[in-house]
């Protein structure tokens, strides 16, 4: 398999323009990525944009809260976002651009949360603070404009894992009451055999060397079988509906196949759609073609889920 054209043409700046996180300490890390971060001049106009700060299981936590554009002033559905970054590096301004869209694209109030990083904070901290802003969201989504009976977890790469994980949290405590859950190839297992890992270890942006270390920083070798570290170990019915998008040329790529088919296997309903031509992150590099247009099927696919107001 190979990658699209217009992915071919920007993957080998791609690969020297990433830093090698494998040799560098957490904060050396988030520091090489934070320092390529360029912001938009003119991001793309939502209702309005609030910064809050919400109670988290070991600390308050950083959210931003995007309203659509073009929205009924009440009851529209609530996307809990957690975004990527190998568990140690990104926040809310390096995803800013994706929730804007998703907002807008849905229709939808997104709650990106500022989770806490590894290796600082390790397993399972991420996933318990995207939890707890969940539960929060649920029980303001009134006070939010939102409605609590379509509230999704979504999260790309690193984030799908904890979106994952959020909702087997979820069905396993009795609550929050999870509608949907969007995973943009997510990270599922600690398992670096796997096919895509063979043939994409190198040379398409992501790397097994890099994911390797990322699981290093956030979950010990011993826990890494564990349902709310590796999803995919999981007993997985029950759990609501999925959209779940992979990419063909990025070693995460079995494991989100693999997820979406055990969901569906136990009767979770899931629209799986596979990007072949495509690389990790693609859905965020906004210069691509490929990744607009998989981000508005990703909006619809939601919307066809989630349905109308109850």
């Amino acid at each position: 398999m190979s990658p699209d054209a217009e992915v071919a043409a920007i993957l080998d700046a791609l690969d020297a323009g990433f830093p090698k996180v494998e040799t560098m300490t957490g904060a050396q890390a988030r520091a090489a990525i934070r320092a390529r971060l360029t912001l938009p001049d003119q991001p793309e106009q939502v209702a309005r944009v609030s910064e809050r700060v919400v109670p988290g299981p070991g600390s308050d936590l950083p959210v931003r809260i995007y309203w659509p554009a073009d929205s009924p002033e009440a009851g529209v559905p609530i996307v809990v976002f957690a975004h990527g970054g190998g568990f140690v590096f990104c926040d809310l301004d390096t995803h800013d651009g994706i929730c804007r869209s998703m907002a807008n694209g849905v229709g939808a109030i997104v709650v990106s949360v500022d989770y806490r990083l590894a290796p600082e904070v390790r397993w399972p901290a991420a996933a318990e603070d995207v939890h707890a802003v969940a539960t929060w969201a649920a029980e303001h989504a009134e006070e939010l404009g939102g409605d609590a009976g379509r509230l999704v977890v979504a999260g790309d790469s690193a984030g799908g894992n904890l979106a994952a994980v959020t909702a087997l949290m979820a069905r396993d405590r009795s609550g929050p009451a999870i509608a949907a859950q969007l995973l943009l190839y997510p990270v599922i297992a600690a398992d670096f055999e796997t096919d895509s890992y063979r043939e994409f270890a190198t040379g398409h942006f992501n790397t097994r060397a890099a994911m390797q270390w990322y699981w290093d920083q956030y979950v010990p070798v011993e826990d890494r079988d564990h349902p709310h570290a590796s999803p995919l170990r999981a007993q997985l019915g029950g759990l609501p509906p999925a959209v779940v998008i992979t990419a063909g040329c990025d070693p995460l790529c079995s494991e989100g196949d693999a997820y979406a088919k055990a969901l569906a296997a136990e009767g979770v309903p899931v629209n799986h759609r596979r990007y072949d031509g495509a690389i990790h992150g693609f859905m965020t590099m906004g210069m691509l073609a490929l990744a607009r247009t998989a981000q508005k099927q990703a909006w619809a696919d939601l919307r066809e889920l989630l349905g109308p107001a109850r």
